[in-house]
């Protein structure tokens, strides 16, 4: 949240970058950043702007009818109303007009996440005088990092679904040598169980249970309308998730062989587990050495080891994705140099995920998903002891 205390340190990483401000813009939640920086508490039904400048106090532009929400911006800030779009329009001039201002914008929409402001604003503002630039590295900065707090949070959430992870592959074991093996979906109501139990909550859709040729499919959906039995014979790939309240997610896929893999599926199987350990041991060193490091950057060279396996154009997606304070798949830097142009660096306080898969339709699919935050010279991956080798049940 933009607050007294926070505000030296954004002020300090304008100046950096050669900014005159961050001009925040919201209008009906289309901007998450904005919203979450911001705080408004209440009914915000009309645009809303903030400009924070390089030097000074920040600002708010506040419609006319809507002052409650702001009862929480310091009153020794700035606050300006408007009623009318001319008002608008005169206000922003004279706060940005001749300024180089940040603001939600994604050139050539490179990366999704950050390309929040319509191309309407984006035309106001320039109307109005000014140079708008990407905000992505104070959004990674300001917006993206963990506390400590967060941490923690993260770090027990990561031992709880790593271990619900390991008990779900054990029951559609036991189940697969019986009578009755469990389904897909059944299987999926056991982790949400589980989690619930240890209060937990997963509220970014369902688990993915995969069994066999399912597996191929990324983002999978079991269903009770197509119950399908995990058998033997067959890889089971199980991605969770799952935070606690008010905590930060963590995000973790598992694969099992329900009795001895082919030759086909371990090949798979240790091409992916190659590839997420080549992006971890980037991550690790080039942290560690102070080098810069970016998430298109990792991405590569995970991309890199699955095509050297044969499997390159069945790595469908980007490997892995940002896990900010709010959301599972945040607004931070994303490890991606194949769905975006993440370009952005990761610094300490951010988290993501490194899960490289391969996916080869109606055949065999597999994926393997660690969680990592960054301290100041250092990785962290979690859980912290992940998947090693393919488990067989």
């Amino acid at each position: 949240m933009l607050t007294s205390q926070s505000l030296p340190a954004l002020q300090a990483a304008l100046a950096e970058a050669k900014l005159d401000g961050w001009l925040l813009f919201d209008f009906h939640g289309i901007n998450p950043i904005a919203g979450g920086l911001l705080q408004l508490e209440g009914m915000v039904t009309r645009r809303v702007f903030a400009w924070v400048p390089r030097e000074g106090a920040p600002v708010a532009v506040t419609h006319a009818i809507e002052q409650g929400p702001w009862r929480r911006w310091p009153a020794e800030w700035g606050r300006e109303r408007y009623s009318g779009w001319r008002a608008l329009e005169a206000t922003l001039a004279r706060l940005v007009g001749g300024k180089r201002v940040a603001m939600e914008y994604s050139p050539g929409d490179a990366v999704p996440y950050l390309d929040r402001v319509p191309a309407g604003v984006l035309e106001m503002v320039r109307a109005a005088g000014a140079e708008v630039v990407t905000s992505g590295e104070l959004v990674s900065r300001f917006f993206a990092r963990l506390s400590d707090a967060h941490i923690a949070s993260h770090e027990r959430a990561s031992e709880i679904v790593k271990r619900v992870a390991i008990e779900a592959i054990q029951l559609a074991g036991s189940r697969a040598r019986g009578a009755s093996p469990i389904h897909e979906h059944e299987l999926m109501t056991w982790i949400m169980e589980e989690f619930a139990r240890a209060g937990l909550i997963a509220d970014h859709g369902e688990p993915i249970v995969a069994a066999g040729a399912n597996a191929a499919d990324p983002h999978y959906e079991p269903s009770a309308e197509r119950p399908r039995a995990i058998i033997e014979g067959e890889l089971l790939l199980i991605d969770l998730w799952a935070r606690e309240p008010d905590g930060v997610f963590a995000d973790q896929t598992w694969m099992a062989s329900i009795g001895q893999p082919t030759a086909r599926q371990r090949e798979v199987w240790e091409a992916v587990r190659d590839a997420r350990d080549a992006a971890i041991a980037a991550v690790v060193e080039q942290v560690a050495s102070g080098d810069p490091v970016r998430g298109g950057d990792i991405d590569d060279v995970a991309r890199g080891v699955i095509t050297q396996r044969g499997f390159g154009e069945y790595f469908t997606h980007r490997t892995g994705h940002s896990i900010d304070p709010r959301d599972l798949h945040g607004s931070g830097p994303h490890i991606d140099n194949l769905e975006t142009r993440e370009e952005r660096a990761l610094v300490p306080g951010l988290a993501f995920s490194i899960e490289p898969g391969v996916y080869v339709a109606g055949d065999v699919g597999a994926r393997s998903e660690v969680n990592a935050y960054l301290l100041p010279g250092r990785a962290v991956i979690t859980p912290a002891e992940y998947q090693r080798e393919l488990i067989v049940v």
